[in-house]
């Protein structure tokens, strides 16, 4: 077996030290797992699973027992945790061999083979809560006591090639054997038991257009012995490696990354509402080495037009991506548009008919036909998903796909699973099922939401409001410091997902800090550039930021004050809407803006002037955009009473000089927290409801001016102020 030190194109993550300290054999399980899944050339994100025979005591008997402990039902091994692994008795699971054998009619893709997944849950080892994966024969009827099973681009490149069989072979000699295709499930597992039945001494097997599946009775052993044959595997594949004429060589040159994102902008938004006729997507751009070399070369078309091979692949990439065709040297936009428009219909088409020409009389509807990965030469890959989570595992998946592609190429050629043989996985009744016990979509799943002030204050409370309903959450402020602290902060509640993909930005999580002066068109320009970017689009614009201008000891608020106030919040809120409008148009999808204006906007009162007239322009302005952008953008505005929570315009100074305005005592040695409740108390009292306005309660009406409660309002302002009378309007 390969040393670590000879292991070229896989990493030993695994450290016998850490190892030697665990000595219960599910963390062993679990560690060995996670360091299998470290490495992206030895499985993709939530695909393989491994297992353990571990011998344990019934809790009711008290007699030992052997109980196969083996990755669960939708679980990662990078990721997983104690609670991701399911535990099966392994006497119950050979009984079911024989509940199989005397069921009428089995045999592959049958009712019956599909019935014996809801028998799992008998076999089930002390009320173990986690749902078995459909892998669990695989595991359960290898004779050996650890199993590993990946999906590496080196073995599948093997799995996927033309002569797959004798380059195994000629690999392995006799340590693997091979099984033709079968879709995971009872049969592939007795198909694996006879196989080590026939094959003795093998240490594991190449199943056909799927994936690597190897073993061994030391844990330790075992990933070692998956991580040597897939080193195996790939130093084969780059000894024949054809360089520069790598998928025929290239057709097309990349483009530079600034021309690169150039075309992106213009594109992205516009392409996000062709492919969101069904629902909103999220894109994620890949652009790197190997994909521009894929999709600039002479093979491109041919190669992704015959689909993906691996199960997990097309799951998510669907049986094949739209390739255009399209010259990046002309830099032609409109043209390319015009290709693409014209691909998705032929594409539509093309799904369409792949279903009606598999579909079974029991099959599942057809689900939305548009693409989920787009190739275009010179800019790369953009895949679609519900979430930036699944978008990215969709780009994961297809650079998968493209390396195996370059394997299977260099070692006699690519072949793609049968169609039928794709759609009998695409719409498998239990991924059917699967998908049925999702939980419905949130209001706002698939929305990109910008929040301008989103570091402090009504912004940052905006922007933790809108996460729970499943939104992408852009905030941006003046200052950037406090945006990334809120994106952070999201980021660590949430997580940023799965998936291992995106160039730059665009390999984002959920929500993200960027920096903007609403007061400068091209900078408000540049930061929805970068939204796009990341995203591909916008759905939301929620407009915080503000400016209260204090006046001088006189009274008087001074002249670049004074047209500052108007600056920030009356032209600032036009320049945004404006540009965000633009990406609206392109994208012909429903979108929302949400301007926060003010209770001050229709009350008069003394030292506010600028701020008061400019906050009753913004509610005119309101109204303006309303006209402007119907009927398929709404805009609307929360108007609040005074918000000190948070608040950058209540520093300190602000604070005490307000509670000496209105004779409220306090004490110079009073902190922060003590002086803004007593201000907060005194604002209360002025309100009908006795109440102090949060950013919180600001935040709720925001959410819900977007959501679909308020989806046939637009040109209102809302009042959150606890009912203050001098703002009613007359």
């Amino acid at each position: 077996m390969t040393t670590p030190n000879d292991l070229k194109h896989v990493t030993r993550y695994w450290q016998d030290d850490e190892a030697a300290k665990l000595t219960d054999g599910l963390d062993r399980l679990t560690y060995r797992s996670n360091k299998l899944g470290e490495d992206q050339r030895v499985t993709n994100t939530g695909g393989g699973n491994t297992s353990s025979k571990i011998e344990e005591t019934d809790p009711l008997t008290g007699e030992v027992t052997e109980v196969l402990w083996v990755k669960g039902s939708g679980g990662d091994l990078r990721t997983s945790k104690r609670a991701n692994f399911a535990a099966l008795e392994m006497s119950k699971l050979n009984q079911l061999k024989t509940v199989y054998a005397n069921m009428p009619n089995n045999g592959i893709k049958t009712p019956a083979e599909d019935e014996m997944v809801a028998l799992y849950k008998h076999c089930t080892y002390n009320l173990n809560p986690r749902a078995s994966s459909i892998d669990t024969p695989l595991h359960a009827f290898v004779p050996h006591k650890f199993v590993d099973h990946t999906h590496p681009n080196s073995l599948i490149s093997i799995a996927a090639s033309a002569n797959g069989p004798a380059v195994m072979k000629e690999v392995f000699g006799d340590d693997l054997f091979w099984l033709p295709w079968m879709r995971p499930g009872f049969e592939l597992g007795l198909a694996l038991e006879e196989g080590c039945k026939e094959h003795p001494n093998a240490k594991g097997a190449i199943m056909g257009q799927h994936g690597l599946i190897n073993w061994a009775d030391d844990d330790t052993e075992c990933y070692d012995l998956s991580l040597d044959l897939i080193n195996k595997a790939a130093e084969y594949i780059e000894a024949r490696d054809k360089g520069d004429d790598t998928f025929g060589g290239a057709k097309y040159e990349s483009l530079s990354e600034e021309k690169r994102n150039d075309v992106l902008i213009k594109l992205l938004p516009w392409l996000r509402g062709k492919v969101s006729t069904h629902k909103r997507m999220i894109g994620t751009v890949q652009a790197d080495d190997k994909i521009l070399r894929f999709v600039n070369s002479n093979d491109a078309s041919r190669l992704a037009d015959l689909g993906t091979s691996c199960p997990d692949h097309f799951l998510r990439t669907k049986i094949k991506p739209l390739f255009v065709d399209w010259d990046p040297a002309s830099g032609d936009i409109d043209s390319l548009k015009a290709m693409i428009e014209s691909a998705i219909e032929q594409y539509v088409k093309d799904y369409t008919a792949y279903y009606e020409n598999c579909k079974h009389d029991n099959s599942p509807a057809m689900r939305q036909p548009n693409p989920t990965v787009v190739l275009i030469p010179g800019i790369g890959m953009v895949a679609w998903g519900k979430n930036k989570s699944e978008s990215r595992v969709t780009a994961e998946f297809y650079n998968c796909a493209v390396e195996v592609m370059r394997g299977a190429e260099a070692i006699g050629g690519y072949i793609a699973l049968p169609q039928q043989e794709a759609f009998d996985i695409e719409y498998w009744l239990l991924e059917e099922a699967k998908l049925q016990r999702m939980p419905p979509d949130k209001p706002l799943a698939g929305h990109i939401c910008v929040v301008v002030g989103g570091g402090s204050g009504i912004g940052r409370a905006t922007a933790h409001r809108l996460m729970p309903e499943d939104a992408h959450v852009v905030a941006a402020d003046l200052a950037i410091e406090g945006a990334e602290e809120t994106a952070k902060e999201i980021t660590d509640q949430y997580g940023v997902g799965i998936g291992v993909a995106g160039t730059g930005l665009s390999g984002c999580g959920p929500a993200i800090g960027l920096p903007i002066d609403m007061t400068d068109r091209a900078k408000c320009k540049a930061m929805l550039d970068q939204v796009v970017l990341a995203y591909g689009g916008i759905d939301d614009v929620i407009i915080t930021a503000g400016l209260f201008a204090a006046p001088d000891d006189n009274g008087v608020v001074p002249d670049i004050l004074y047209k500052k106030s108007y600056e920030v919040n009356v032209v600032g809120p036009t320049f945004l809407s404006e540009e965000a409008g633009k990406v609206f148009a392109e994208q012909d999808m429903d979108g929302s803006i949400v301007i926060t204006t003010s209770v001050n906007a229709v009350v008069a009162k003394p030292g506010s002037i600028a701020y008061d007239t400019s906050k009753a322009a913004s509610n005119h302005l309101i109204r303006e955009l309303a006209v402007t952008f119907a009927p398929n953008v709404r805009v609307n505005g929360v108007a609040p009473a005074t918000v000190i929570e948070g608040s950058k315009m209540f520093p300190r100074e602000r604070v005490m000089a307000s509670l000496s305005k209105y004779s409220i005592p306090f004490e110079q040695s009073d902190d922060d927290a003590t002086l803004l409740h007593k201000l907060g108390r005194f604002y209360a009292s002025r309100n009908l409801l006795d109440a102090v306005i949060s950013p919180k309660d600001q935040a709720e009406a925001i959410y819900q001016m977007l959501g679909p409660a308020f989806k046939k309002t637009t040109g209102s302002i809302i009042h959150v102020d606890g009912g203050l009378k001098d703002a009613f309007l007359r």
